[in-house]
């Protein structure tokens, strides 16, 4: 009976020092996989603005824009509801920006308030709603996006 349990108070030691002991880069590459609010590289995305393609410096300063943002809050979507978070009223034209996540194809759509910035994340068939703060893509990127049209 004792056997069993210094075994058992053994390994559950072991995973213990094993998890509390990780590298940096292990922990890191672990909480990249559970975040909301991913990095684009730009190498990789398509963006798009009203059916036509951003390219060049445009493409880059949206994507740099994306990825300074700050996350506010993860928007719930009630099963049902899909469309209100995908064609939300009195939004305007979308920016779109197709990209892989790994081996996943990744579509996020962005709509820009004066506020807050949401994304609706698309993949397989399920959907992540968040709203972002980016004074860059609220402000700035306005300018920038009359001038694609």
């Amino acid at each position: 009976m004792t056997l069993p349990v210094l075994i058992l108070t053994i390994i559950l030691s072991l995973l213990k020092i094993l998890v509390s002991c990780l590298p940096t880069d292990a922990v890191n590459w672990i909480i990249s996989k559970f975040k909301i609010h991913a990095e684009i590289s730009g190498g990789n995305a398509i963006v798009t603005f009203g059916g036509k393609r951003v390219e060049g410096e445009e493409k880059i300063q949206v994507i740099n824009y994306f990825n300074n943002a700050r996350f506010l809050k993860k928007n719930h979507i009630f099963p049902g509801n899909e469309q209100l978070f995908l064609h939300p009223e009195n939004s305007g034209t979308p920016l779109v920006i197709d990209t892989k996540r790994g081996k996943k194809d990744v579509r996020l759509f962005v709509y820009i308030y004066s506020e807050r910035v949401d994304v609706v994340k698309q993949y397989k068939k399920k959907l992540i709603s968040y709203s972002l703060f980016s004074d860059s893509l609220q402000e700035r990127s306005m300018p920038l996006i009359r001038n694609i049209v």
